[in-house]
């Protein structure tokens, strides 16, 4: 079918949009950060007086000034407005895309990595919704703004049909539970990269590391949220190597072949197997499950950029000009 020329365009206008938005959310979030006051003493305590009204226990009959709402917590009530309006120029950029070229908008690297990203996105409004966890978000973007720079610039492709090789209904299947996966995995990564450095920071407290991480959530609930996202993306990220091998069949006429997309998916999905048994086993729960962990998202890029782009087999399809 033709390509709608238009509707291509307004989908490259609406992705360069949506950069400069994440961009400023970026901004806003790592402002929040910075505001963030670290709280060294417990705060006075307030009683109620008779009438309902708050009452400052070290002075008696003298009304208490409400608190106000901390900077920190404007600034990342802002970041989140910011970034959800980003979420849906993202989003509209890819149903346009899709809509230009009549098919499902991940028919090459360019998309993918807008699908995963968005997904990445999507995912951490999800699991980082509570304000304690919300000065991730100043970490958690730097990889989806650099992943989004790539695909707009190295990545590229024009709108245009998919190769007689992708012309299956089985590519919105595979394609769509691998990007969802590998996005979620993505939060899992920067939480395991964070818990890391929380741990360093506990051991040395007095260092500017540790003045940094005081302001990031506790290092344990960076591991359940690592632990807890991996546990939801792991099964998802099977199913679409399972779904990948039924479609290989019925491709190619069998299930494996060794290919190195295949190769490099079997092994990212064993670093994962590998990272759950860890944390589940003792003496390996903390740091060095991290590091599994953080093993296993480099093994998903390396699968992603370096086979893709560098390595040639039969899943060649980056569409890159």
């Amino acid at each position: 079918m033709p390509i709608d020329e238009t509707l291509a365009r307004y989908s490259d206008l609406s992705f360069e949009a949506a950069f400069a938005v994440y961009l400023l959310a970026l901004v806003l979030f790592v402002a929040e950060f910075a505001a963030v006051r670290v709280r060294r003493t417990a705060p006075v305590p307030v009683a109620a007086s008779p009438s309902g009204s708050a009452v400052s226990a070290d002075a008696p009959g003298r009304i208490a000034e409400p608190p106000r709402r901390e900077v920190s917590d404007r600034l990342g009530r802002m970041g989140i407005s910011v970034l959800v309006v980003a979420l849906i120029l993202h989003i509209g950029s890819m149903v346009l895309r899709g809509l230009a070229t009549s098919r499902f908008p991940w028919g090459n690297m360019y998309e993918f990595v807008t699908v995963t990203c968005a997904v990445g996105v999507l995912a951490g409004l999800i699991v980082l919704r509570r304000p304690a966890l919300r000065v991730l978000w100043a970490f958690a973007l730097i990889p989806v703004l650099i992943l989004l720079f790539i695909a707009g610039t190295v990545l590229y492709a024009d709108a245009a049909p998919v190769v007689p090789a992708l012309q299956s209904f089985w590519l919105p299947i595979h394609v769509s539970v691998v990007s969802v996966s590998s996005g979620v995995f993505l939060v899992s990564g920067v939480a395991s990269t964070l818990f890391l450095l929380a741990l360093k920071a506990e051991k040395r407290p007095h260092t500017r590391l540790a003045r940094l991480v005081q302001r990031l959530p506790d290092a344990r609930a960076l591991d359940r949220l690592a632990y807890r996202t991996t546990i939801f993306a792991f099964p998802l990220f099977g199913a679409g190597v399972v779904l990948g091998a039924i479609w290989a069949e019925a491709a190619w006429g069998r299930f494996w072949g060794w290919d190195p997309k295949e190769t490099v998916s079997f092994i990212a999905w064993v670093i994962y197997a590998a990272y759950l048994h860890a944390r589940a086993t003792a003496g390996w729960r903390e740091t060095r499950a991290a590091w599994i962990n953080i093993a296993g998202f480099v093994a998903t890029l390396f699968n992603l950029f370096v086979i893709n782009m560098v390595v040639s087999g039969l899943h060649s399809y980056a569409g890159l000009n």
